[in-house]
């Protein structure tokens, strides 16, 4: 009988060794929990600005009144809009400038040192101008990158207008048996432009079309008529 209570004894201590590991094992076992859900992150650029809080009228008030495409004078040029677009894309934008004051063109004359050395048979007014404003080739009005301050550095483009003062007029010191006039000459001329509209990058280059040069156009010659005695 006793060697019965003995063994129930081993059995009943084995069985709590028992249990007690086992509640240790668990109890010290990780919880693993199923995977969050995976989201592919978003590389594409966020937007400098709110569009909605930027409003360019499609006719700038430096253009009333002005019967030129250019402005060189213009109250609501967006200065701090500019020099924050600057600022934020630096590198790209500095890849894009080029001052067109420093480009050696025929247009420049070869670098006159004053605009009264320069002679042609009409009449035109020469200047050399860095346009705030202007019409591009489709009428539409942009925005010229000029006169931006940024980092101690000034940006500025600079191109040569030369207009005819009498367009259409016989040329002078041309005899008058010659069919003549005096024709205003243009070219097309690449500027930086701001574009407010383009959230992600506000630059781009556009084309428009400036007064380059007069030229006095010949005809054919006119036989004058005969003299009656």
């Amino acid at each position: 009988m006793r060697s019965v209570n003995a063994a129930l004894t081993v059995i009943v201590i084995r069985m709590k060794v028992w249990i007690t590991l086992a509640t240790t094992v668990f109890a010290s076992s990780p919880l693993y929990h199923s995977p969050a859900a995976y989201h592919i992150p978003s590389y594409t650029l966020q937007p400098l600005y709110d569009l909605n809080e930027y409003y360019e009228p499609p006719v700038p008030l430096c253009a009333k009144n002005n019967t030129k495409s250019w402005c060189l004078e213009d109250p609501e040029y967006p200065v701090y809009e500019v020099k924050q677009a600057v600022q934020h894309f630096h590198h790209i934008f500095t890849g894009l400038y080029a001052d067109v004051g420093d480009l050696d063109t025929a247009l420049s004359v070869e670098k006159l040192l004053t605009l009264e050395e320069e002679t042609y048979l009409c009449s035109s007014e020469t200047s050399y101008v860095r346009p705030l404003r202007m019409q591009n080739i489709f009428g539409k009005w942009r925005v010229i990158v000029n006169n931006i301050k940024v980092n101690y550095k000034t940006y500025t483009q600079t191109t040569r207008i030369e207009e005819c003062l009498g367009p259409g007029e016989a040329c002078p010191f041309v005899p008058f048996c010659y069919e003549s006039r005096c024709l205003q000459k243009n070219i097309y001329h690449r500027f930086l432009v701001y574009d407010p509209y383009d959230q992600y990058f506000p630059f781009a280059i556009d084309t428009f079309k400036l007064p380059s040069s007069c030229a006095c156009m010949l005809g054919e010659y006119i036989i004058p008529p005969p003299v009656r005695k």
